[in-house]
């Protein structure tokens, strides 16, 4: 057992596929808001902690990004990309209710 969940993972080629489509359809139609502060992420949650706080460093390290402490236990790893951001967020159980 690896110690971790994760909350929200998709199939790789299914996800980078959508955001080209959804990029080339803001691209057609100019006409269409893009958002303010887009972002994609994947939520890890555990019950130990430290398998909470090894999730996310594993995350970072391809990354090329610090983990950062947001408080109140939750932590997080983000690359941007422009305005959009993609992260790898550790909630804390209680944060999970």
């Amino acid at each position: 057992m690896n110690g971790y969940t994760i909350k929200a993972a998709g199939d790789r080629e299914a996800v980078i596929r959508g955001l080209r489509d959804l990029a080339d359809f803001l691209a057609a139609h100019p006409d269409v808001l893009p958002p303010a502060y887009p972002s994609v992420g994947v939520l890890v949650g555990a019950d130990d902690e430290e398998a909470r706080r090894e999730s996310p460093e594993r995350a970072a390290t391809p990354l090329g990004v610090p983990v950062e402490e947001l408080g109140d236990g939750f932590l997080s790893a983000d690359l941007h990309f422009g305005p959009l951001r993609y992260y790898v967020a550790a909630v804390p159980p209680e944060g999970r209710k």
